[in-house]
C-alpha cells in the first residue's frame, strides 16, 4: 500500500512520504511493528469505513486513530469523556512533533480563539473535545467551517461503551452523538474501547449509526497482569503496606467512598508512604494537582473512588489494589486494566468481604428517577445480578482469566498460570454425578429459576416457593442432601465458569442448558471441580539482589524525571517504562544503536537521545563494562528505512568498499571505528546501494540468520540473536537484517 501523508510536522515543512504503514508508525510513534489488531483497523479507516474497535487497555488503541489521522487529509475529531484523558493524549502526541490540539472547560477565551484559527488554517491534525461541547450549536457551526474549509477525515470515538445503558460507564451525553453522523454522513466514525460485551458492542453500533462498521475484537486476555483474590480480615491494612512497600513502582488503590479514600491515604501517609486522594468530593484544583502529582511520579500511590478512575492514566503502573469489592466485572476489568499499561507485569489485587456486599446492595437501593424519586427497577435489578457475577468471580475457584474472558464472549482454556488459583491450584475432584444431578434438575424446574432456588430443591427445602410449585414431588428433589449448599454453589460456579451451563443476561438470572449440558448429562463429558483450600496469606516474596540491568534501570528512570519535570509533562510521556528495560538490558552507546530500541521514533531520538546515552555510557564507564566508539557527527542519528537515507559520508564509505576494502581497511583509511564503518554499510545495505554482502557475511550463514528474521519477524537485533542461540555476530545480523529489509521495501 503506497501511502502519502499529506501533513507536516510544521507547516512549513515539506510533506512526509512512507512507503508503508510500517514505516508510519516507526516515525511518528518509534514502533517497528504493529500490535494485535491495529494494522487492520488502520486500513480500514484509511478506506474510509466505519469501525468499531475493542482492545484491552494498554493495546494500543489511540494509534488505531492517530496514525490515520496523520495520513488522510483533513483534521480528526477526537470525542473523549474527561479532560484529563484528552489532555494527557494531546500532550504525548506533541512530544512526539505531531500537531494536536484540544478545546475544553480549561482553555481560556483567548487561547480557544488562537487554537480554532490554527483548527481553522489547517496546522491541526487531531481536536479533542468532550460530547457536551461537541453537541452545543456555537461548536457545531465550527464544525461547519471546518467542513468547508479543510475536511473532516474522521470522528474518532473514544471510550465507546459509555454511548450504552448496559456499558459500566454510561454517559447519557454520548447518545446524542448520533446526530453528528446525520449531519456528516460522508464522515467515517472510528469507535473504540477497551470493553464491552457483545450486547453493549451492538448497542454502540445502533447508537452510533455506525454503516457496516469493520469489527475487531481483540482478545481481552492481559497475559502481564497477575490476579489475586484475598480475604478481607481484619489485617487487610496491614496486607495492603506490604504491597505498597513490596512494589518498586506506582499503585492505585481503590475504595467504595470517599470517606474510604481519605481514611487510607492518611493511614499510607503517617507509615511513610507518599500518597494522594483522588475523588469527586475535593476542589477540582486539588483532585487535577493530585491526579498531576502521580503521573509525573512525585508521589508513588493514589487512593481513589472507581467512579473517577477512568481519569488517572498512567503507563507505569506496577499494582492496582482493590481494598473494597468492585460493583461489576467490567468495572473490574477496566480498573485493574490500569495496572501494566506498558506490557511489563503487575499485580491485582482484590480483598473481597461479605460485608462490602451489603454496602453495594444499600447504593444498587438507590438507584432512582431524578425526577421522581421513583425506583428504576430495571437498572436495580441488572446492578443486582452484575454484583452477583462478581461475588461469584472472587469465590471462583477456576482460572480468573477463564472468568474474565468468559464475561466478555471469548473462550479460554484455563491454567494462566499467572493467578492465584492456578499458581497454588485447589484439590480437583470429579463432580460428573453432582453435575448431572445438578443439570438434571435445571430442566425438571422448566429452566425458569436462579442457583438458590434449584440448590434448595437439591436439598430437600420446604420453601413456600417450591412447595407451590410442587417441585417437591421432583425426582430431584432432596437427591443432593449429602453436601452443603456452599458446596452446590461451587459446582454451579464451575458449571457456567466452563461454559457448561448458561445464565441469562437481562438482570434476572436464570440457569439454562446448553449444548455441553447434554454432553455432561450424556455421560460424553467429564466435570473436574476444584475445591478451595483454607485461605492462606502470601509470604513476603524473597528479597532479589539488585542486577546491573536493575541499577541502570532506576537510573535511567531518575534521568527520565528531571527531563520530564524539565519540560512539564508526564514521564511515561519520555519514554515508557518498557523502553527503559530495553535501554537497561542492551545499553545502546550510540545513536544507531539507541534508535532500534522500541518505542525511540526520529523526534524522541532527537529529543532525548544524547542524554540517555551519556547516561548509559557513562554508568558502563563506572562499572567497567566495555565501551564502544562513539559515532561521529556525521553519522545520520535516526534511520527512515527510506532510500535516501545515505549520506556523503555513507557513500565515501561505499566508494571504498566497492574498490575492494575490507571494513577494517576502510577504518583505518577512514580513521574511524570499524563499527561506525559497519553502521554506514548497514545504511548503504538497506538503500541499495551496495547489494553484494557475500564479502561481509558468508553465504550459508546468511540464509541461516535470514531464515530467523523470516520466522521472528523484524524484531530487535538481541531478540534475533537469542533466537539463533548467540551462534552469530550483531555485525553479522545488523548486515543481513538490512539485506532482507531493503528487499521488504522495493
Amino acid at each position: 500500500m503506497n501511502l502519502v501523508a499529506m501533513f507536516s510536522l510544521m507547516s512549513s515543512s515539506p510533506p512526509t512520504e512512507f512507503a508503508t504503514t510500517e514505516q508510519a508508525l516507526k516515525h511518528f510513534f518509534g514502533y517497528d511493528r504493529f500490535r494485535l489488531a491495529q494494522k487492520d483497523i488502520i486500513t480500514a479507516a484509511m478506506a474510509n469505513q466505519d469501525v468499531l474497535a475493542i482492545m484491552p487497555t494498554g493495546g494500543g488503541k489511540s494509534i488505531c486513530f492517530q496514525l490515520p489521522a496523520l495520513l488522510k487529509n483533513g483534521i480528526t475529531i477526537v470525542v473523549s469523556p474527561l479532560i484529563s484523558l484528552m489532555q494527557d493524549q494531546v500532550t504525548a502526541l506533541q512530544d512526539n512533533g505531531i500537531p494536536a490540539t484540544y478545546l475544553n472547560s480549561s482553555v481560556t477565551g483567548i487561547e480557544v480563539q488562537n487554537r480554532t484559527q490554527r483548527v481553522l488554517s489547517g496546522e491541526i491534525k487531531l481536536l479533542y473535545v468532550a460530547p457536551e461541547r461537541l453537541m452545543s450549536d456555537r461548536f457545531l457551526e465550527f464544525l461547519d467551517q471546518i467542513q468547508h474549509s479543510i475536511g473532516i477525515a474522521n470522528f474518532a470515538i473514544d471510550e465507546a461503551h459509555c454511548v450504552s445503558e448496559w456499558g459500566h460507564d454510561f454517559r447519557p451525553e454520548y447518545r446524542q452523538l448520533s446526530t453528528i453522523r446525520q449531519r456528516y454522513p460522508q464522515a467515517p466514525f472510528l469507535a473504540l474501547t477497551a470493553t464491552a460485551t457483545d450486547r453493549v458492542r451492538q448497542d454502540i453500533i445502533h447508537q452510533l449509526q455506525l454503516q457496516q462498521p469493520s469489527v475487531y475484537v481483540s482478545s481481552f486476555n492481559r497475559q502481564n497482569l497477575y490476579y489475586e483474590i484475598r480475604p478481607k480480615g481484619k489485617d487487610c491494612y496491614k496486607q495492603l503496606i506490604k504491597i505498597v512497600k513490596q512494589s518498586k513502582g506506582a499503585g492505585i488503590i481503590y475504595c467504595l467512598s470517599r470517606k474510604k479514600v481519605d481514611e487510607i491515604t492518611s493511614q499510607l501517609q503517617r507509615d511513610g508512604i507518599e500518597a494522594l486522594s483522588y475523588h469527586a468530593g475535593l476542589n477540582n484544583n486539588v483532585r487535577e494537582a493530585n491526579q498531576q502529582r502521580f503521573i509525573r511520579d512525585d508521589v508513588r500511590v493514589i487512593v481513589a473512588t472507581v467512579a473517577f478512575g477512568m481519569g488517572i492514566n498512567k503507563l507505569d503502573v506496577r499494582f492496582v489494589v482493590h481494598y473494597d469489592l468492585p460493583r461489576n466485572l467490567e468495572g473490574y476489568y477496566q480498573e485493574s486494566g490500569r495496572a501494566g499499561r506498558d506490557g511489563e507485569p503487575a499485580d491485582c489485587i482484590f480483598f473481597f468481604g461479605y460485608g462490602d456486599i451489603k454496602t453495594i446492595e444499600f447504593l444498587i437501593a438507590q438507584k432512582a428517577d431524578p425526577e421522581t424519586g421513583d425506583p428504576l427497577l430495571a437498572e436495580q435489578q441488572v446492578a443486582k445480578q452484575q454484583l452477583r457475577q462478581v461475588i461469584d468471580y472472587a469465590e471462583g475457584t477456576e482460572c480468573r482469566r477463564r472468568i474474565q474472558l468468559r464475561y466478555f464472549g471469548e473462550d479460554f482454556p484455563g491454567n494462566c498460570g499467572n493467578c492465584d488459583n492456578c499458581l497454588r491450584p485447589k484439590n480437583e475432584a470429579d463432580w460428573s454425578i453432582e453435575a448431572q444431578k445438578f443439570l438434571s434438575c435445571v430442566h425438571r424446574c422448566d429452566q425458569r429459576f436462579g442457583t438458590k432456588y434449584i440448590i434448595d430443591v437439591l436439598r430437600g427445602s420446604k420453601d413456600k416457593r417450591i412447595l407451590g410449585n410442587r417441585h417437591d414431588q421432583l425426582s430431584t428433589y432432596g437427591i443432593g442432601k449429602d453436601h452443603t449448599a456452599e458446596e452446590w454453589k461451587i459446582l454451579s460456579r464451575a458449571l457456567l465458569h466452563q461454559g457448561l451451563l448458561s445464565e441469562t443476561t437481562d438482570g434476572y438470572s436464570v440457569l439454562q442448558l446448553n449444548a455441553l449440558s447434554k454432553e455432561v448429562l450424556l455421560k460424553q463429558r467429564t466435570v473436574m471441580v476444584a475445591l478451595p483450600n483454607t485461605p492462606q496469606i502470601l509470604d513476603e516474596k524473597s528479597a532479589i539482589s539488585r542486577s546491573q540491568a536493575e541499577e541502570l534501570f532506576d537510573r535511567l528512570r531518575s534521568l527520565r524525571k528531571r527531563v520530564a519535570d524539565q519540560q512539564s509533562v508526564a514521564p511515561y510521556i519520555v519514554f515508557a517504562d518498557s523502553s527503559l528495560k530495553l535501554m537497561s538490558q542492551q545499553r545502546p552507546q550510540n545513536l544507531s544503536e539507541f534508535a532500534e530500541i522500541s518505542g525511540v521514533g526520529s523526534r524522541k531520538l532527537a529529543q532525548y537521545g544524547q542524554q540517555f546515552v551519556t547516561e548509559i555510557r557513562a554508568f558502563c564507564q563506572e562499572h567497567g563494562l566495555a565501551l564502544e566508539p562513539e559515532e561521529p557527527a556525521s553519522v545520520p542519528a535516526v534511520q527512515t528505512r527510506e532510500r535516501d537515507t545515505a549520506t556523503p559520508t555513507h557513500l565515501q564509505t561505499c566508494h571504498l568498499f566497492q574498490q575492494g576494502l575490507s571494513p577494517t581497511q576502510i577504518a583505518e583509511k577512514r580513521q574511524m571505528a570499524q563499527s561506525t564503518v559497519m553502521q554506514h554499510l548497514e545504511v548503504l545495505i538497506e538503500a541499495r546501494q551496495i547489494t553484494d554482502i557475500d564479502r561481509l557475511v558468508p553465504t550459508e550463514t546468511q540464509a541461516v540468520i535470514k531464515q530467523a528474521i523470516e520466522e521472528m519477524g523484524d524484531m530487535s537485533l538481541k531478540t534475533i540473536r537469542e533466537y539463533l542461540k548467540e551462534a552469530f555476530t550483531y555485525e553479522e545480523i545488523k548486515v543481513v537484517r538490512a539485506a532482507w529489509r531493503a528487499k521488504q521495501y522495493e
